[in-house]
C-alpha cells in the first residue's frame, strides 16, 4: 500500500499524466485498484490505462487476513475485495490486479496456474501471453496500442 501510494503521489506531485502504466509483478498488485477506485477523479490519472504483468515470482506466505480492511479504510469497496477478503495469497492478489487492470501479460514463460486460468475467464480484458525476448517490445507495443484502443 505504502508503495503504490508513494508512486502515485509522486505521479501526482510532478504533474504527470500517463496515458499508460505498466506495473511489473505482484508488488504492484494494488495499482490498477487504487487508480480506477481512489483516484479515479484524479486529473492525473484518470485517464490512464493500466498494463498488469504477472511473472513467475509467487510469495509463498500470505498476507495477514487485516489486509482487505487496510485497503477499505482508503476508500476501497466491499465490492472491490470480495476476492481479497477470501485469499490474500499470490493469487489473491494476483486475481485482484487482474480485476482492475485494463490489460495483462504474462511476463514469464510460466506462471501461477490459478491466475493464468482466471485470466482466461476476463473475456473483456486484452491478454497477451509470453512473447520471445526477440518479438517481446513490439508485440507490448502493439498490445498497449490495444489496451488504448488505438488499433
Amino acid at each position: 500500500i505504502f508503495y503504490v501510494r508513494g508512486v502515485l503521489e509522486t505521479v501526482k506531485k510532478l504533474r504527470w499524466i500517463p496515458d499508460v502504466i505498466h506495473c511489473h509483478g505482484w508488488m504492484s498488485a494494488l495499482t490498477a485498484l487504487y487508480i480506477k477506485r481512489m483516484y479515479a477523479d484524479d486529473p492525473c490519472l484518470k485517464d490512464a490505462k493500466v498494463v498488469y504483468s504477472i511473472y513467475n515470482d509467487d510469495f509463498k506466505t500470505p498476507f495477514r487476513k487485516g489486509f482487505a480492511g487496510k485497503l477499505k479504510m482508503d476508500g476501497a469497496k466491499d465490492s472491490d475485495l470480495k476476492g481479497i477478503k477470501a485469499d490474500t495469497s499470490f493469487t489473491g492478489l494476483t486475481k485482484l490486479a487482474i480485476d482492475f487492470a485494463d490489460g495483462v501479460i504474462q511476463g514469464s514463460e510460466t506462471i501461477n496456474q490459478d491466475a493464468l486460468d482466471y485470466i482466461a475467464t476476463k473475456k473483456h480484458t486484452p491478454f497477451l501471453p509470453y512473447q520471445s525476448p526477440d518479438v517481446y517490445m513490439d508485440k507490448i507495443n502493439e498490445f498497449y496500442d490495444v489496451v488504448l484502443g488505438t488499433k
